[in-house]
This record gives C-alpha cells, sequence and structure tokens, in this order.
C-alpha cells in the first residue's frame, strides 16, 4: 500500500549483484490489522479509521514525513482511541523511524512501545495478533543492528504465541523472515522453502491490497531464490506465475494501478536475469527495457530501475555492444549521484573496469576494478556476521529451551496435580471414616427419630383434639354471649325507655339529674350490647349479597346521622358518583361500615366542624372517603384501632363513650367483601377513613339470586 523505499535493510537488500525486493514491515503490520474484529477488543474506533487510511494512503505515494505529520495532529483529536487505535499509531511510527530516517534507537522505543500496548490486549484474538507483530518490529530492529540472537529470539516468540493459537497471519509473517534470512546466507534452497511455506500460510488471508501485494512479492521470491540455486525453469515459472497472479488482480484493484505497473517493472527485470543465464539474450534485452522504462519514472522504483540498467550493462558487455554499454553507464552514473544505491555502484564499477580492459586502458580498468572490489569486500564484511550466525541453530536452542520451560511448567502442574490428589485421597478416607461411624450412629439415630415421630404424632393427635374443643368452646362462648346480650337488651331497652319518661315528667332537679345518669349508661350498655351482638354475628354468619346503590346507602346513612351531627353543630357534606354505581354486597353490613365512620367522625370533631364524604369510581372498585377534621389518631394508636377490645379508645370530644368495637367490627365487613380498610391522621387536620370495595364481576352476577337478577336487568 506505500511506495517501498530500498535502503539496504533485512527488508530489502542487494546479493551478488541482484535485489530481492520486499515490503516487509509496513505489509505486515497491514496485513494482520485486516484481520482484527470490532470494539476496543479488536478493530480500530470509528474516530481512527479514517485517519488510518490516509496515512496509509502517505505511504503509498512515499510521502512517509508527511504521514506521520498528518497522524500526530490527527490522532491528539481522537478523544478515546482504543487498545487497537494506539498500536498502529505506534507501529506507523515504528515504519517511518527505522525505513525512512533509519533512526535505530528511535525504532527501538516505538517496538517496546507496541510490545507494552500489545499486553494491554483484552481479548486472546487481539493479544496474539498484537504481541507476535510486536515482536516481529523489534526482532526486525535488532536485525537491523546485526544482533541477531536477539533478533532470532523475538522473531521465535512471536513465532511461537502464533503457532499455538493457529493465527496465520503471523505464522506467514514469520516464515517470511526465515525466508529473507536463508537468503541472505545465500542458502537459496532453504530460502524458496520458506517462501512456499509463507505463501500457503498467506492463501487463506483475505485478498485485500496488502495481502495481494504480499502473495505477488513471495511468487517473485521463490523464482529468484531458484534462480540463484540454479533452478532456471523453475524460477522463469514462478516468474510467470507472478506476473500472471498480478495482471489477474488488474480490475480489483485499478485505483492501485501504479503500485501493480512497478511490481510487473521489478518481476520484469528478475525474470530478465535468469533468461541471460539461459543465453536468451534477445528476450531478456526487452524485459529489461520494459522494466526500466516502468521505474525510472518519478515516484517509481528508481533503485530498482538503476539496478535493472546494470543488467542491461552485462547484456552489452556479453553481446560486445560497448558504444551501448558506455552511454548506458554514463546515465547510472548521474542517476547514482542523486539516487544512492551501494549495489548499484558496486557493479558498475565492475562494467566500467570491464569495459576499459576492453579498450586496452589498463590504467583507468584498475582503478575501477580497484573501486569495485573495495566495495564489495565492504558489503561482504557486512554480511559475514550474519552469514556466521547459524539461524537453525539459534530456532532449534529456543525451541529446547521452550520444550524445556513447558517440561518445567508440566512437572509443576504434575507437582501440584499430586498434591491435590493426595489431599483429595485423603479426603475420600476421612469421608469413608465419618461415613461410617455416622453410619452406626444413624441406627441409633433412626430409633430416636422413630421415637420423636411417635411422640409427635401423639401430640399431634392431643393438639387436634384441643383445637376441636377450643372451637366448641369458642362456639358455645359465642352462644352464651349472645344469648345474655339478647337477655340483656329487652331490659336495659326498658329501663333506658323508662327513665327517659322519668326525666321529662319529674320536676326535682337533682332526680332528674340522677334519672339522666341512668338514662345514658342504659343506652351506653345498650349500644355496647349490640355492638358484642354485630361483632359474634360477623364472625359466625354468611354473606348474603345483592347488587346495591351505592350512591343511596351513602344517602341514607348520611341523612340518619345528619341529626346526631345537628347536636353537635356539625355539618355533613357528600359528593357523589357522576353515574350511578351498583356494588355486590351485604346491605345491612356495609351501611353499618359507613354509619360506624360517620359516627366515629361526629364523635370525635369539635362543635360547629364540618364532615366530608367522597365517593371516587375507579376502573374496578370504588373508593369512599370519610375525612373529618377532629381530634386524631395519635402515632401510638395507629396500630391498635382495628383490634377488637382495644385499649386505643378515647372519649369524644363532648364526652361521647367509646368500647373500641366498631373499627374492628368496620375492618371485619370490608375484608370479608375481599375490599380494604385504611386511614391517614394528622392530629392537627383530622383524619380521612378511606373503603375500597371491588366492583361486581361476572361471577358475582352469575351468584345473584333470581330477584336480584331481575333488579339488575330493570336498572
Amino acid at each position: 500500500m506505500f511506495v517501498p523505499d530500498k535502503s539496504n535493510t533485512l527488508s530489502d537488500f542487494f546479493l551478488n549483484g541482484r535485489k530481492v525486493w520486499l515490503i516487509l514491515i509496513l505489509c505486515t503490520f497491514i496485513i494482520t490489522s485486516c484481520n482484527k474484529k470490532t470494539t476496543d477488543s479488536g478493530d480500530y474506533s470509528e474516530a481512527f479509521k479514517p485517519v488510518f487510511g490516509k496515512t496509509s494512503r502517505f505511504f503509498d505515494f512515499n510521502k512517509p514525513a508527511q504521514g506521520i505529520h498528518y497522524l500526530d495532529s490527527a490522532f491528539s483529536r481522537i478523544d478515546k482511541p482504543t487498545i487497537n487505535d494506539k498500536f498502529r499509531f505506534y507501529g506507523f511510527h515504528y515504519v517511518y523511524n527505522q525505513k525512512t530516517k533509519h533512526d535505530n534507537k528511535q525504532a527501538f522505543l516505538y517496538a517496546d512501545s507496541m510490545l507494552t500496548i500489545a499486553q494491554s490486549s483484552v481479548t486472546k484474538q487481539q493479544y496474539v495478533s498484537n504481541f507476535a507483530e510486536a515482536n516481529y518490529a523489534k526482532g526486525d530492529a535488532y536485525f537491523n543492528v546485526s544482533q541477531f540472537n536477539d533478533a532470532y529470539q523475538c522473531y521465535f516468540q512471536g513465532y511461537l504465541l502464533a503457532k499455538n493459537n493457529l493465527n496465520r497471519a503471523s505464522l506467514a509473517d514469520y516464515t517470511y523472515r526465515m525466508g529473507m534470512i536463508m537468503y541472505k546466507q545465500a542458502h537459496y534452497k532453504f530460502a524458496a522453502n520458506y517462501f512456499k511455506e509463507s505463501y500457503g500460510q498467506s492463501i487463506l488471508i483475505k485478498d485485500n491490497f496488502p495481502a495481494f501485494y504480499r502473495k505477488q512479492e513471495l511468487l517473485n521470491n521463490i523464482a529468484i531464490s531458484f534462480n540463484y540455486n540454479g533452478d532456471i525453469d523453475s524460477a522463469i515459472t514462478y516468474f510467470d506465475r507472478c506476473l500472471k497472479y498480478i495482471n489477474d488482480n488488474n480490475l480489483k484493484f485499478k485505483t492501485r494501478s501504479n503500485m501493480l505497473e512497478i511490481a510487473r517493472g521489478v518481476n520484469y527485470g528478475n525474470k530478465a536475469e535468469a533468461l541471460i543465464t539461459k543465453g536468451q539474450y534477445q528476450q531478456a534485452n526487452e524485459l529489461l527495457k520494459k522494466s526500466i522504462a516502468i521505474n525510472i519514472k518519478k515516484g517509481a522504483d528508481n533503485h530498482d530501475a538503476e539496478l535493472t540498467e546494470i543488467n542491461l550493462g552485462q547484456l552489452f558487455l556479453i553481446t560486445n555492444k560497448n558504444d551501448s554499454l558506455i552511454n548506458l553507464l554514463g546515465n547510472v552514473r548521474n542517476q547514482l549521484d542523486s539516487v544512492k544505491n551501494e549495489a548499484a555502484e558496486i557493479d558498475w564499477n565492475r562494467l566500467m573496469g570491464s569495459y576499459y580492459l576492453k579498450k586496452n586502458d589498463l590504467k583507468k580498468a584498475m582503478h575501477y576494478m580497484q573501486t569495485y572490489h573495495s566495495l564489495k569486500e565492504s558489503t561482504i564484511k557486512k554480511l559475514s556476521s550474519l552469514k556466521e550466525s547459524d539461524v537453525n541453530q539459534q530456532l532449534t536452542n529456543f525451541e529446547k529451551e521452550n520444550e524445556i520451560e513447558n517440561l518445567s511448567n508440566n512437572n509443576k502442574l504434575q507437582h501440584i496435580y499430586l498434591q491435590v490428589a493426595i489431599v483429595c485421597a485423603l479426603m475420600f478416607v476421612a469421608i469413608i471414616i465419618l461415613g461410617w461411624r455416622n453410619w452406626k450412629r444413624s441406627k441409633l439415630d433412626v430409633i430416636t427419630v422413630k421415637l420423636l415421630n411417635e411422640e409427635i404424632g401423639q401430640q399431634k393427635t392431643n393438639l387436634e383434639k384441643a383445637l376441636e374443643e377450643l372451637k366448641n368452646s369458642s362456639q358455645e362462648k359465642d352462644r352464651i354471649l349472645r344469648t345474655v346480650a339478647h337477655d340483656l337488651r329487652n331490659p336495659l331497652g326498658g329501663i333506658a325507655s323508662l327513665t327517659n319518661i322519668m326525666v321529662e315528667e319529674s320536676e326535682d332537679n337533682e332526680l332528674k339529674y340522677q334519672l339522666k345518669i341512668i338514662k345514658d349508661t342504659s343506652a351506653d350498655t345498650l349500644e355496647l350490647i349490640n355492638e358484642i351482638l354485630e361483632a359474634t354475628n360477623n364472625t359466625s354468619t354468611g354473606l348474603k349479597k345483592q347488587l346495591v346503590e351505592i350512591d343511596s346507602l351513602l344517602n341514607n346513612s348520611v341523612e340518619l346521622l345528619r341529626f346526631k351531627a345537628a347536636e353537635k353543630h356539625q355539618r355533613i357534606l357528600t359528593e357523589g358518583l357522576d353515574t350511578q354505581g351498583q356494588l355486590y354486597v351485604h346491605r345491612e353490613k356495609i351501611w353499618r361500615v359507613i354509619s360506624n365512620l360517620i359516627s366515629n367522625a361526629i364523635k370525635f370533631s369539635p362543635v360547629g366542624e364540618t364532615i366530608r364524604i367522597k365517593l371516587i369510581q375507579k376502573t374496578d372498585h370504588v373508593l369512599i372517603s370519610i375525612a373529618d377534621h377532629g381530634i386524631g389518631i395519635p402515632a401510638e394508636m395507629k396500630d391498635k384501632v382495628f383490634n377488637m377490645f382495644t385499649d386505643a379508645k378515647r372519649p369524644g370530644t363532648i364526652g361521647e363513650k367509646s368500647f373500641g368495637l366498631g373499627l374492628s367490627i368496620c375492618k371485619q365487613i370490608i375484608e370479608m367483601h375481599n375490599g380494604k380498610i385504611w386511614f391517614e391522621s394528622d392530629p392537627e387536620k383530622g383524619t380521612i377513613f378511606y373503603i375500597k370495595l371491588p366492583k361486581p364481576k361476572r361471577t358475582d352476577l352469575l351468584k345473584m339470586d333470581s330477584e336480584s337478577k331481575e333488579q339488575a336487568i330493570n336498572n
């Protein structure tokens, strides 16, 4: 995706006067990055994607400095960069410093930053991809400063991680590097095998442009390796295969036509070298000229053009075209003065020496040949440390170290497993002992449990008898209570009526006062008896429900109690329903509840206050509220007011008696109707009692007797 620079590094070098053309580092990064998934655990953020694309295009058109300047500016504006955003940011800087500026110190720093970011990866896939790539980058940095052992170790770390997790992109990058090292050490057969293996691992990688460019490059490198190994026919086969692969992708990558043309130019020049070896000079001459025409242009691969011109010069030398040779070498000299090319410089001096040797100008020939040998020895010296490095032995050592480490870890795990097994065995023995002991105890426990069950069974029988006796006793108590209350009500009623007549007829004030006390006491006692009878009836009798007009029932209760309120100069205000509403209830009992609550409001409200009664119709129920401005209910009594015979009873505002039964009876009646009763009270504002009664359902209507059904139809 960018115009490669042709510096003499691991990714592009010259050997024996011919170049293997590669785009290693950035292609490695981009190919790996194209296989990641979205979110912070995988791909780039939406903010970084356009930055990545534009920066890549700067590198495409051989403008890396502008690309880095843009990257720094754009990246600083990204609010929350993801892990992969940061990783690629450092990756671009690494490529720029190693490939363009040749600043190895800065390249190492950025490679370390890539490793740091990779270690913070949040998923396994992200970690494998980033960590392998970062190791390869650091390995390349080591290789560039001839620290080969450190480079191999970094490569091996990346390979090991990729291999264990079947990351094909990372494995392809590793075998690519091994092929490059083998080629640089002149092990061409091994190099060809590594390049073929890398190509096979790259097949399944999505064929985007970086992956495509890598594959055509691998085909080219396989051909060059065969050429230098002496297998010329295989080399030509792979050159043709590479050219076909490039042409087959013309339409797919038409926006990259310039890059494809450069790749063709390189392929032409490499294939021409193989044809020269076979003596096919005419065809070689045509390919060399096509290659030079492509890559001599500005922005193309000028380094490759210079090398191809050197090969054309060699062809001129072989075919004794001395004039063409010297003209060509003059042009190349001008190019080398502006575009440095160490390999081309070496062979240029060799050709100049050969030319003057043919011209019998021994002095000039000697000068150029001495320069040639001097430059050649310098190049060989640079490669000597690499050639002396036995990479296969190094990798074998790393593999053995890794196996030893794995064995050590396995031994530790086995030791842990053994300890766990011993602990489990001891626990198993302990469980068996405890089980046997518990089994012996359980025999005694079974006997004990059996005796306890028999005892519990006997207690259950006794309890059932006691409950039955209690039920009978309660029923008998209710019967006696109703009998006593009924027998007392008549004489007490007579006493109350008689004393009322005597009070009206008596003229003796003292006697009149005493008779009034007897009358009030009789009336209070009679009211208590009525409430006792009501309480016993609520718990013992069923409900005879019917459809009742709730507005009518409420108004009836209010009218009967309006005179009682008038005695204390109180007003009762009512607010009925907008439309007639019927409830399926026991008429007398609901009347009793409403009357009791209104009576309480009268009793506990001061003289002259207003009592407000409101009916509210809801979707599935009717709500009745009775509000007074009386003395309220103290907080300590709120939990007791609904208890029967509660001690939470107080006299009314003018001394009216309270027996503590009324609210208990109200609650029983409302709950019998599946309703709810509650209150809100403030000693300074008064009390509001609420009654919630459900509206009749279809099942309720079906239960009505024939008279109630006829009434419902008429209504």
